[in-house]
């Protein structure tokens, strides 16, 4: 199943999105991350209705964190003669800068451009608090393709990430896609980022230095993970999300 959000009135409504550019409501973005797996797979009674005469939005509640790890894979901490990190490196995104694929993104007036970096974002479907790498995998309800588009000029002023990682618009989310379809990514899923047609990024998730069961036992272990977090493993090398620099 593939979800996408659009606006009804003052709140999102998480759909499931159809052939021919329909969408299949489900339920209120609040009502469906309190148990998102409650739904299953099947398609809901609701009418599908046309996309093109709906307000996308994306299907992420306010309060939800956005969990961001870099230097996760290695060939991108050699590129930076980095040495692997003992520890995954957290950093956090707000739910504000999330964006639909697609739209154009405003650069901040330091930044003589955005940086792409391709990423998968793991949505957690049930709370989660001192989980272990080994049961972490019914955990996982669903991915999306992720752009971590970033303002590399503000993130170098600090040793903080947090300006750098935050320019409005600047975190293109695709369709989440339920775990229960893609089915296992252990094997070595590819994310790629092409600009202007030309492919940019290129890995496999098999190259993550900490995997996604282990990062939910790092992040998990003094917080509880509520349904409808997000876990970005960290660039690997790439996303189906294009990025484009400025006077590129």
């Amino acid at each position: 199943m593939r979800l996408i959000g659009y606006r009804h009135g003052r709140s999102v409504t998480v759909g499931r999105a159809l052939a021919g550019g329909l969408v299949q409501p489900i339920a209120d973005v609040e009502e469906f991350w309190e148990d998102p797996f409650r739904w299953g797979e099947a398609p809901s009674g609701a009418d599908p209705l046309p996309t093109a005469d709906l307000e996308l939005a994306v299907p992420v509640r306010p309060s939800a964190r956005v969990l961001c790890v870099g230097l996760n894979y290695a060939e991108h901490a050699e590129e930076g003669n980095w040495a692997p990190p003992t520890y995954p490196t957290v950093f956090a995104r707000w739910t504000a800068s999330l964006a639909l694929p697609g739209r154009a993104v405003t650069v901040p007036p330091s930044e003589q451009g955005l940086d792409w970096e391709a990423e998968l974002l793991a949505v957690v479907g049930r709370p989660a608090y001192r989980v272990k790498a080994a049961d972490a995998e019914g955990i996982v309800y669903g991915y999306a393709a992720f752009n971590d588009l970033t303002a590399r000029t503000l993130q170098k002023l600090t040793s903080q990430w947090t300006l750098g990682k935050n320019a409005d618009g600047s975190g293109p989310i695709g369709e989440i896609v339920t775990a229960a379809e893609l089915g296992d990514i252990s094997g070595g899923l590819r994310i790629s980022s092409r600009v202007n047609g030309e492919v940019v990024q290129s890995d496999t998730t098999d190259n993550m230095i900490f995997g996604i069961p282990q990062l939910l036992e790092f992040l998990s272990q003094g917080m509880t993970l509520q349904p409808g977090t997000s876990s970005r493993p960290a660039r690997p090398r790439a996303s189906a999300t294009c990025a484009r620099r400025r006077g590129s």
